[in-house]
């Protein structure tokens, strides 16, 4: 009886061993739905970070391991699946990127002390006092702004009409921009609501017509964008026509085609930027997937980088210790290249870095104006 205690003991040893020997992590995202662009993109990025940093020795002597959920595009879904990874003992989880599924699944990732990246934009995420959410995108408090800005000083912009998703993302889009526009002097002249998985967008693009604006902004998801954008070219809309990162991503301008060109965005992250680190992530990633990736890919990627980055500088691994690293960490390109751009992260979770602004040309991005960071380093 002892020697089979005995035995037991050495195999539970064993297996504990050996789990510490991995970083698990959980890979929660839109794979179905809705959001497979989004999150099929971000699960890439974070599949190639991996075996790039697992090929180079791992983190602190320890691989990654990793397991992929898909949410569906569901936030109950989301939660059900941040509850199981928590339950399983992730070090850290990676998703959703939908802004309503991460409000509703970060609050299990929270309750266990679990490190949460996310490329969700929502400002609400970063507002709630949660010391263990943190954006690999900025948050829609910081870009709007860059945005008004460049619509009123470049564009001449005196109105505008806005076209929004009713979601969580598209609501905290459009009232974070409102009120940026406000500050830059620009008129809302039209406020449009949408829903997630509209198919016609005739309507929303003639009241937009006739409120006289001097600009459109839409902000959706990527198919709607796509919609939205050929149909203001079937109603002869001769404006600018702008938006956030979703409006220009590679994906909505394969769906939108010709009537993509001239939209222009801004981005905190494309793969058209002219930075090395940049060029080599987009020649990696479309070696290893055949197709070239859009911001989302980038945010998975820089997501694993940042991790890395928080672990190293917490020297073990121990989650609320890295949790703690992270906050006022900045991390340079030049040190760590994972991270493509020299990055700052705040008390908040929150990120700073350049942007760009881009205009859709031939079916490509191009890079217009390049933004700097809010806070230099």
């Amino acid at each position: 009886m002892k020697k089979i205690k005995l035995a037991a003991l050495i195999a539970c040893a064993l297996a504990a061993g050996a789990a510490q020997a991995q970083i698990k992590i959980a890979v929660i995202q839109e794979l179905s739905g809705t959001g497979a662009t989004a999150g099929t993109n971000f699960k890439n990025g974070v599949d190639l970070a991996i075996k790039e940093i697992n090929a180079a020795g791992g983190i602190l002597g320890k691989k990654i391991e990793a397991t992929v959920n898909d949410t569906q595009s569901n936030p109950g879904v989301a939660k059900g699946l941040a509850t199981k990874a928590v339950d399983d003992g992730v070090f850290a989880v990676f998703g959703p990127t939908f802004s309503g599924s991460m409000i509703v699944s970060m609050s299990e990732t929270r309750r266990a002390e679990v490190p949460n990246f996310t490329g969700a934009e929502a400002s609400a995420i970063t507002q709630q006092g949660n010391p263990y959410v943190f954006r690999t995108s900025f948050t829609q408090t910081t870009s709007m702004p860059k945005l008004a800005r460049y619509l009123a000083a470049n564009l001449k912009a005196k109105s505008v009409a806005v076209i929004y998703v009713n979601n969580d993302f598209g609501k905290g889009g459009r009232d974070a921009f409102n009120k940026a526009a406000a500050d830059a002097g620009i008129k809302v002249a039209a406020d449009i609501s949408t829903e997630s998985g509209q198919v016609d967008f005739s309507a929303p693009i003639l009241k937009a017509k006739q409120s006289g604006a001097d600009a459109v902004f839409v902000y959706s998801n990527e198919e709607e964008s796509a919609r939205a954008l050929r149909e203001l070219r079937k109603q002869g809309w001769t404006k600018p026509i702008v938006g956030e990162t979703t409006l220009t991503g590679q994906k909505v301008i394969d769906l939108a085609g010709e009537a993509a060109n001239g939209a222009l965005a801004h981005v905190g992250l494309t793969v058209d930027a002219p930075l090395p680190t940049m060029r080599a992530f987009r020649a990696k990633f479309e070696k290893q997937y055949n197709y070239v990736s859009d911001h989302n890919g980038i945010k998975g990627y820089t997501g694993v980088y940042i991790l890395k980055a928080g672990i190293e500088k917490a020297g073990k691994l121990d989650r609320i210790a890295v949790a703690k690293a992270l906050h006022g960490l900045h991390i340079s390109a030049a040190k760590d290249p994972g991270v493509i751009m020299d990055v700052s992260i705040d008390n908040n979770g929150d990120l700073d870095r350049e942007s760009f602004i881009i205009e859709v040309k031939g079916g490509k991005q191009e890079v217009k104006e390049v933004l700097p960071a809010l806070t230099k380093k």
